[in-house]
């Protein structure tokens, strides 16, 4: 059973970003961004991470997870979370690991 202080903050964290507008859920297919409710898909060069939150569990470390708050090129806007550590979705890592990397290009400029 998770802790429910942890998912109470999780849940107020996803109520806050959806109030912003972070309204969309997404999903990583075959290397791009996906929206559950429709066929828009976004290459990293499309992305910007706009922030981001890590919840631990304080029993099980398997409790681990992050969600990221994402805004794409055309203004549309939400989140996606995956666990950190030996359960992380390899396919949500790599993509947000070559955004991070393309942000980090762009703060040289």
């Amino acid at each position: 059973m998770q802790d429910k202080k942890e998912l109470t903050t999780q849940v107020k964290i996803e109520a806050r970003l959806n109030e912003e507008g972070f309204t969309k859920d997404f999903r990583v297919t075959e290397g791009r961004l996906c929206t559950y409710d429709n066929d828009k898909a976004y290459s990293p060069e499309e992305v910007k991470i706009i922030d981001f939150f890590r919840f631990e569990g304080e029993s099980n470390p398997d409790d681990m997870a992050i969600l990221y708050a994402i805004e794409c090129n055309d203004g549309t806007r939400g989140t996606i979370s995956n666990s950190y550590g030996p359960l992380a979705d390899t396919d949500i890592d790599a993509f947000l690991v070559q955004v991070e990397d393309l942000g980090k290009n762009l703060d040289k400029n």
